[in-house]
């Protein structure tokens, strides 16, 4: 009976953090420009944070002129990419959901060659959906540029956001129905 109480109890935090997942998730879509800009944002951290590690790795790795020189024109780029995402959030997000577009037009192609080699396996049709709804989201966004930037990049983050939710309360809710289930005594 120990064992299955602490396995329901672990499916709790799943299901609150899926729960939590679903909120932002909604909140995300409702307020997709905010939600974006806080994504450049933190991308903008990242790449500060990478400028960092990239001009520390250049004095500790002992490569030589040639690999220091290296290491610090990789933390200039960086570093220059971060602050301008941080100081231009704006034309940050633009620039932002310019490579998203770009990203989503390449994995498109990529699922129709993809769909083109196992089209003839059990629901390679789905490969083939997918590559036709990646397309199009491309196009979209490739083509509303740079207006696209205010809804893309939070309204993507906001339904991922809600799909990781679901599937965190459907695992979570498994693994209660599991431990009821094995809680019951045989009859």
């Amino acid at each position: 009976m120990t064992n299955s109480i602490s396995a329901a109890e672990t499916g709790k935090p799943d299901m609150i953090w899926g729960i939590l997942m679903l909120i932002c998730g909604f909140l995300a879509i409702a307020v997709p420009l905010a939600s974006s800009i806080g994504v450049a944002i933190v991308i903008g951290w990242l790449l500060l944070i990478s400028a960092v590690w990239h001009l520390l790795f250049g004095f500790r790795s002992g490569s030589g002129i040639g690999g220091f020189l290296w290491q610090l024109l990789l933390a200039i780029v960086y570093g220059a990419a971060g602050l301008m995402i941080l100081l231009y959030p704006l034309a940050g997000l633009a620039w932002l959901t310019l490579v998203l577009a770009t990203f989503l037009l390449i994995e498109a192609a990529l699922e129709f060659v993809l769909y083109f080699n196992i089209r003839h396996r059990v629901n390679a049709g789905w490969v083939l959906f997918d590559a036709i709804i990646t397309l199009l989201l491309g196009i979209l966004i490739w083509a509303r540029w740079p207006f696209s930037s205010v809804w893309a990049v939070g309204t993507l983050i906001g339904v991922s956001l809600i799909f990781s939710g679901i599937s965190r309360l459907m695992l979570s809710s498994a693994v209660s129905r599991a431990t009821t289930a094995a809680a019951r005594p045989a009859v």
